[in-house]
């Protein structure tokens, strides 16, 4: 689609960059683009528009660098050019074009000289050394060193994340007897947000986040809670982002504080609710782990994790999630001591604790090969599994729920434990039980479910503190070091990682011996094909055609070795069991079968009866490379790579509209009374469009619309004012609809015109509901005499593409449209004028120019 275009353009006269422009000017949504013409193969055209995406261009020696993070370009160069996808042209016009384009020049290639930025409607914005950013990270972040994944990697690298999350933060507290203190600097915590928290202005606290960034938190919105249990009523609350920004938002949100979460910091969804929420007023302090991301350049305060370089390369994120969760914690004490909150009753020994908890990250570490065990002989043969959770492992059981259905492509189960007998036992599946940090009745009630759940089939595996011995029904447990009940559910958290990254391995090496059977075919294909053989077929005097051999004879000794082990060990995984979880049972039977018909223990003459198909030897071995594809492709679990998930998500909300309602007009008609529901996304572009036209708003009237759909529709006046309520109306003696207020409730579409009367200008707005016009808003209005070429270019662009159609209707007989010219022309002649008029004046002047 893009490439033909920019071909259109092209071919319309346009040059090369403003052909661009227009074709990525027509997408909706976020957008990374780049384009490169064979006419000019030295030169790179990129355009960028959304929240999360992200384009870095690196200023390399002789080179630039073109990445979609700081990862790509720091083996060339540390410095580099972040294009913005999201600030308007123009700050102070919400409805100013968002995105920019680049354009590069390779001869001028590592230099600013070379760039070439423009907004997405076509202003000029000069790239200067303002503009330069410097990264804070190097190759050295994204080695893998000797680890066969970088999953495993980063969850060993757990303890230490935590190690320097808590560096410098968590602090001796002298001589007192706390034994420890959190000390968070301005940059975490500014001078802004601990007034707000201390003078009671603050009245709210909403963590936000997407995936496991939402599920930290959750831990994080404990520890706020915990902390502010005795303070004056501070609220707080923890759900996804786009929860947020899809029902939470208020007009003024001056007394919320957002706390949002990531790990990447470009997460879509996330960056564009901060956005949201900062011009309602909110205060925002985001816990990240990378520096030179999106949202630390949105946030009020940073509390990075680590040391804000921990990079993690591996899709399903995990080192991150300790560290957020226990940045939450020192963020928690912070913010009570802001609030002049006493603090939680056992603070001390959570802290105390908290010291302690990378040495029991790195024990449980220790028990790998116990939890590899168990994955291996449960994960493989069940289908349905699910993970549960009470009180703070809940947040555990939600965390790892992700991992397995991220590593093992399963839909899968996070209930809370008590609750899991109320819902789908019936699946009897393999269960994740984490019950760490558990202590009296409540332990115990959690072995009486566990008892439940293997006395009615289900397989309970438990994660508990060592020394438990309540789990007896359990079919396998894993015990881990005792640390604070607070602080548990990061044990069980880990174990989880473990057992998914084990389960993951144990799914994918069932694929081992079918990747070895289709290599050999494979080879054995090229072989032939190398020494020109040909299928091998015998005469049959009887019918007269040629006949398959018998397909053994056609194998290779080496390849019918192959088939056969590889025949042999599937069917005892079969026969065990062990596929029952991953393999779809079509898959299974055709595979069989296939491996039967190639090793000749069935007949060729019987691979009609069960296929469809006349069989050959080629065939059937094409037949059972097919037939292995399919099953290795059903038991791959890559482990660092996800199907149908990347490590950044980069598509996500964009809720528009909730930027478009700051605009003017769109406040003047809801401020009227119209209906938010009852106006079209279309219509609140418009009127955004319009906005830098009108200087003023003097008055309103609202009309009800009725019988639209019938021979004779009316209109009737529901309320009025401003310089409207002085205005005799034709509505008052004539209810009919008709005129330029029919035209606008069949069209659907925001009209500027003068009224048929008075000449005063008036902006007709559709109200609609299910498809129909229920309403016009009509809106007393004052234009400006001029605008500027930039400006007036965006106003008529959104005022339904009245600029494109007044520049095709100039370029009949004219080479181009000048847009100086073109603001010359009285705003109100340009949005009431007929286009064939407009562009007549404007061929005059042209020629008079």
């Amino acid at each position: 689609v893009i490439p033909v275009l920019c071909a259109t353009h092209l071919a319309a006269g346009h040059d090369r960059a403003e052909a661009f422009r227009r074709a990525v000017s027509v997408f909706d949504g976020s957008v990374a683009i780049g384009v490169a013409t064979g006419d000019a193969p030295e030169r790179l055209l990129l355009a960028l528009r959304g929240s999360g995406q992200g384009l870095y261009v690196g200023l390399a020696e002789d080179a630039y660098v073109v990445a979609s993070e700081p990862y790509g370009v720091v083996e060339l160069t540390t410095e580099f050019v972040r294009m913005d996808g999201e600030t308007p042209a123009d700050p102070d016009d919400p409805g100013a074009s968002r995105g920019q384009i680049l354009e590069l020049d390779g001869a001028l290639a590592g230099t600013l000289d070379g760039i070439v930025r423009r907004s997405y409607d076509g202003r000029s914005l000069p790239v200067t050394e303002d503009d330069v950013a410097r990264a804070e990270i190097t190759t050295r972040d994204i080695d893998r060193g000797d680890y066969p994944h970088f999953l495993l990697k980063e969850i060993g690298e757990s303890p230490d994340s935590v190690r320097a999350t808590l560096r410098g933060r968590l602090v001796p507290a002298g001589d007192t007897p706390a034994g420890w203190r959190v000390r968070l600097g301005e940059d975490a915590l500014g001078a802004d947000v601990r007034a707000g928290l201390s003078d009671g202005s603050i009245r709210r606290i909403l963590v936000i986040g997407q995936g496991t960034a939402a599920i930290a938190g959750g831990s994080v919105a404990r520890a706020l809670e915990a902390e502010l249990a005795e303070s004056n009523g501070i609220i707080v609350e923890d759900l996804p982002a786009t929860e947020l920004s899809g029902f939470g938002l208020t007009p003024d949100m001056s007394d919320t504080l957002v706390v949002a979460i990531s790990q990447s910091g470009t997460t879509t969804d996330t960056n564009r609710t901060v956005d949201l929420v900062r011009v309602r007023g909110a205060r925002v302090v985001a816990i990240v782990n990378r520096r030179n991301s999106d949202l630390v350049d949105r946030a009020d305060g940073v509390l990075y994790t680590s040391d804000g370089r921990d990079v993690e390369m591996s899709v399903a994120s995990t080192k991150a999630f300790y560290a957020q969760a226990v940045a939450g914690i020192l963020l928690a004490v912070a913010i009570a001591d802001a609030a002049g909150a006493p603090g939680a009753p056992d603070r001390a020994d959570v802290l105390t604790g908290l010291r302690a908890l990378p040495d029991a990250m790195v024990e449980v570490l220790g028990m790998r090969d116990q939890v590899a065990s168990i994955a291996s002989r449960h994960a493989p043969g069940r289908r349905y599994w699910a993970v549960v959770g009470s009180g703070p492992n809940l947040v555990a059981a939600r965390e790892i729920r992700i991992k397995l259905s991220e590593l093992c492509y399963k839909s899968i189960a996070a209930d809370v434990t008590e609750d899991k007998k109320h819902i789908d036992l019936s699946s009897e599946p393999l269960i994740l039980v984490c019950a760490t940090g558990l202590v009296g009745s409540t332990a115990d009630d959690v072995a009486k479910e566990v008892a439940i759940y293997r006395a009615h089939k289900a397989l309970p595996v438990v994660v508990a503190d060592a020394g438990s011995s309540r789990f007896a029904d359990a079919h396998d447990v894993v015990s881990v070091p005792p640390v604070h009940p607070r602080l548990a559910f990061l044990l069980s958290t880990m174990v989880g990682h473990l057992f998914g990254y084990e389960a993951a391995r144990a799914i994918d090496a069932q694929a081992h011996v079918l990747r070895s059977a289709h290599a050999a075919i494979e080879a054995e294909a090229e072989r032939r094909l190398a020494g020109g053989a040909v299928q091998a077929t015998s005469y049959d005097p009887g019918t007269g055609s040629a006949a398959p051999e018998a397909l053994p004879d056609a194998l290779t000794p080496g390849l019918a070795t192959e088939l056969g082990a590889a025949a042999g060990t599937f069917a005892d995984e079969l026969r065990n069991g062990r596929l029952n979880g991953h393999l779809e049972a079509s898959t299974a039977v055709r595979l069989s079968t296939l491996f039967r018909f190639a090793l000749g223990a069935v007949p060729l003459e019987s691979y009609q009866l069960e296929f469809g198909r006349v069989g050959t030897p080629a065939l059937v071995l094409d037949d059972l490379a097919a037939a292995l594809t399919v099953a290795i492709e059903e038991l791959t679990r890559p482990i660092d790579a996800i199907k149908h998930q990347a490590k950044t998500v980069t598509v996500g909300i964009s809720r528009t509209d909730e930027t478009l309602l700051d605009a003017r007009l769109a406040r003047e008609v809801l401020d009227a009374g119209a209906p938010r529901d009852s106006l079209s996304y279309r219509t609140l572009r418009a009127l955004v469009a319009l906005d830098p036209a009108v200087s003023d708003v003097a008055g309103y009237t609202r009309y009800r619309v009725d019988g639209l759909d019938g021979a004779s529709p009316t209109a009737a006046i529901v309320d009025r004012g401003g310089v409207s309520t002085g205005i005799r109306s034709r509505t008052d003696r004539d209810p009919a609809l008709r005129g330029t207020k029919h035209r606008v409730a069949v069209d659907r579409d925001v009209l500027v015109t003068r009224g048929a009367r008075d000449d005063r200008i008036i902006v007709l707005v559709p109200e609609v509901k299910d498809r129909e016009t229920v309403g016009i808003t009509l809106l007393h209005v004052v234009l400006r005499e001029r605008l500027t070429p930039d400006v007036l270019r965006g106003v008529l662009q959104g005022y339904g593409n009245r600029y494109s159609a007044v520049r095709d209707a100039v370029c009949e007989t004219e080479p181009d449209l000048r847009d100086d010219l073109l603001a010359e022309v009285p705003v109100v002649d340009l949005l009431t004028d007929p286009v064939p008029d407009i562009a007549d004046r404007l061929r005059v002047d042209q020629l008079r120019a």
